[in-house]
């Protein structure tokens, strides 16, 4: 009675942690459970098809490029599985989201690796592209600034690609460790965004690190989408792209509208948790559906590429130029050596 005469809010409603797993599960009414047992047999089914899904690749796909392609059409079930854990255990949401959010870091990075692997390699690519230029005035970093130049695709070029997601593969786990540390030390509040934290630094952080990883793809993307039409790559790409906006664009949006209170609170759920509850919901289903698409995109075979002209044309010339063997002696006019 005396907090309601202070108009202060319920303990639920407040910046509380969420409930327990037991206490959600009993607050629970008859369609709450539904969705429950619907969300978590869809989350199996995404489980089941990337299995069966790995199983094809380990067998049809060559060696080179067979845990590449796992990697990235890991990244939905992956996902959909860590937000149904978050789901079943609310108290378990930060560490379900940073062990998505690092696995999709290294993703990101396989991505980029998948489309170098798909022209026939690093060396294949720079022959085919060695007259080409890098397009850098892309999104998500500087799709406005149409004024920059056109790069050489050189070996340093594709080495600062490569080197602008692996950053992002290695970095976000540190800082997702560090904020681990600081919140056992009570300085890490997920929910608590003021300078005096260290949640709005270390995310601030991790935001720019993630801009800086999308960009080269983009760029790789840009440069390789026609010669690998004939392998899906945009629909490939088309489903990365959605599995970047969801994840992070969609949560953080929902995020905002849960810490503002304007998605209100539901006992046992405060505001933040009740957003992070809604989040997991909609990634579930979300991720289910693009299993399923990726499944379609990916079951193929994987041919290699034509070679690049010049190298059809030394081919040519090799074949056109006589050799005789005498003695183990070879002369390319095709006389015998004396």
């Amino acid at each position: 009675m005396e907090d309601e005469a202070n108009g202060t809010l319920p303990s639920p409603c407040g910046v509380s942690e969420p409930p327990y797993s037991h206490e959600f599960l009993q607050s629970l009414d008859l369609p709450g459970r539904f969705l429950f047992a619907i969300l978590t047999l869809m989350t199996l089914i995404a489980d089941l098809v990337f299995i069966e899904e790995a199983v094809y690749i380990y067998r049809k796909i060559p060696t080179s490029k067979r845990s590449i392609i796992i990697w990235v059409n890991a990244a939905a079930p992956v996902i959909a599985t860590t937000s149904c854990i978050g789901m079943w255990i609310p108290r378990s949401t930060m560490f379900t989201d940073f062990a998505a959010a690092i696995f999709f870091a290294i993703v990101i990075h396989k991505f980029l690796l998948m489309m170098i692997k798909e022209c026939g390699g690093q060396k294949l690519l720079l022959q085919r592209f060695e007259n080409g230029r890098l397009k850098i005035s892309t999104g998500p970093c500087c799709c406005c600034c149409l004024c920059l130049p056109r790069v050489r695709i050189t070996r340093q070029t594709l080495f600062m690609l490569k080197l602008g997601t692996f950053q992002f593969a290695f970095l976000r786990p540190v800082f997702m460790f560090l904020a681990i540390v600081l919140w056992t030390n009570g300085n890490y509040i997920l929910y608590n965004l003021s300078p005096q934290r260290a949640a709005i630094w270390i995310n601030s952080f991790v935001g720019v690190l993630t801009i800086i990883a999308l960009w080269p793809v983009a760029i790789m993307f840009q440069q390789v989408r026609t010669v690998l039409t004939s392998k899906k790559i945009i629909p490939k790409f088309a489903l990365y792209q959605f599995i970047v906006i969801l994840n992070h664009l969609q949560t953080a949006i929902i995020n905002i509208l849960a810490m503002q209170r304007v998605i209100p609170c539901a006992p046992p759920l405060s505001s933040s948790a009740r957003g992070s509850y809604i989040i997991q919901q909609l990634l579930i289903m979300e991720m289910f559906l693009i299993t399923l698409l990726s499944r379609v995109v990916y079951r193929r075979r994987y041919d290699d590429l034509e070679p690049p002209a010049c190298i059809t044309e030394e081919a040519v010339d090799s074949k056109e130029t006589p050799k005789v063997i005498l003695n183990g002696t070879v002369r390319e006019d095709g006389l015998p050596r004396v």
